[in-house]
């Protein structure tokens, strides 16, 4: 597996800072290809934690919970921590979006892409594919090239395929003109919500479309040949599905229908900050939310002060590249600066 975003907007924190891609492959003295492999961005970023968080704690967070002080944050083992703020920056595993029509069935027929670190496990085995992503898209050709009998379904028209860069190439030193190094959204787009200031005073319907157009579901050019032979079917949905046997029944819209071993969806994520386990319910009640993502301030700061939200969950509020790792670059500064210079407020 690969990642779809461009060299110079895979480093961690700011490019011009000193843990950067380049800096880890020189400081373990090795080299691996572009698009950066999935296992050698692992270990980057876990080189990159023993440099930057030497100390970090990993006992698990339960439960964060308001206290006299600011917050009372209880770990896995029962010990807790008091503390003034609280950044959660807890990714995207819990908004693992499953289609209503997928509800009730059971992991030996249905999974998401994300539950899956290993798909040779299809080897010899009939798989469906939901979805026109870039997840599902790769998904279908890890399957295919492991001996699986793959399928792609998509609701959309058509597969919608990058350009690989070849536009960006045609510009030449115009490039940073019409493209931002964050590399998220198509010429122009690029720039604005790169800009947080300009995109964030924007009306909101212009930020909206401009984040679907940033961030629709679409497939590297490198995948195409990989997918050759796989079919691929568009325009369609999945009406129901039902068991049979050790097999399953999938019905389309058009009414056909497949009859496979598994379903894999690669129908994406939809942000919900309530899927976080760990906040309680009383504060939860008091973080405003549009759609399930929190409304944010300076800071990244909620509803309820002290209470800091990073990732994805912080796209409503300051646009799409948050949803990315050149997000980063903008998160920890404003994060940093803001701390540094603001009382606490409670509320």
């Amino acid at each position: 597996m690969l990642l779809r975003s461009a060299w110079e907007a895979c480093h961690i924190g700011y490019p011009g800072g000193d843990l950067t891609l380049d800096s880890f492959q020189a400081a373990n003295g090795s080299t691996f290809s572009k698009p950066v492999p999935r296992e050698a961005f692992v270990a980057y970023g876990h080189w990159f934690q023993e440099r930057s968080v030497p100390d970090l704690e990993q006992r698990r967070v339960v439960s964060v919970a308001r206290s006299t002080r600011g917050y009372e944050v209880m770990l896995e083992d029962s010990a807790t921590i008091e503390a003034d703020r609280v950044v959660v920056a807890a990714g995207i595993g819990p908004f693992a979006w499953r289609p209503p029509e997928f509800h009730g069935m059971s992991s030996e027929f249905v999974s998401h892409s994300s539950d899956h670190t290993d798909l040779g496990r299809f080897a010899q085995r009939s798989v469906l594919v939901v979805g026109g992503g870039q997840s599902a898209l790769e998904s279908a050709a890890l399957m295919h090239e492991a001996n699986a009998q793959v399928e792609v379904v998509a609701r959309a028209p058509h597969i919608v395929w990058l350009h690989g860069g070849v536009v960006q190439r045609k510009l030449g030193r115009a490039k940073p003109l019409m493209y931002a190094q964050t590399d998220v959204g198509p010429a122009g787009i690029s720039r604005i919500v790169a800009n947080l200031g300009l995109f964030c005073s924007l009306p909101r319907a212009v930020q909206e479309r401009m984040a679907h157009r940033a961030i629709r579901p679409a497939g590297a050019r490198w995948l195409v040949a990989r997918l050759a032979d796989v079919p691929i079917t568009t325009g369609r949905s999945v009406a129901r599905i039902a068991p049979a046997g050790d097999m399953v029944d999938v019905f389309l819209d058009d009414g056909s229908t497949r009859r496979v071993h598994h379903v894999l969806l690669g129908t994406g994520y939809r942000v919900d900050v309530a899927k976080y386990d760990f906040l309680t319910e009383e504060i939860l009640e008091r973080v405003h939310r549009v759609g399930g993502y929190p409304v944010l301030g300076r800071g990244f700061e909620s509803s309820v002060g002290g209470l800091h939200f990073l990732g994805a969950p912080a796209a409503w509020s300051f646009g799409p590249i948050m949803r990315f790792v050149s997000g980063s670059w903008f998160a920890a500064r404003e994060l940093r600066d803001t701390l540094a210079n603001r009382r606490m407020v409670r509320t």
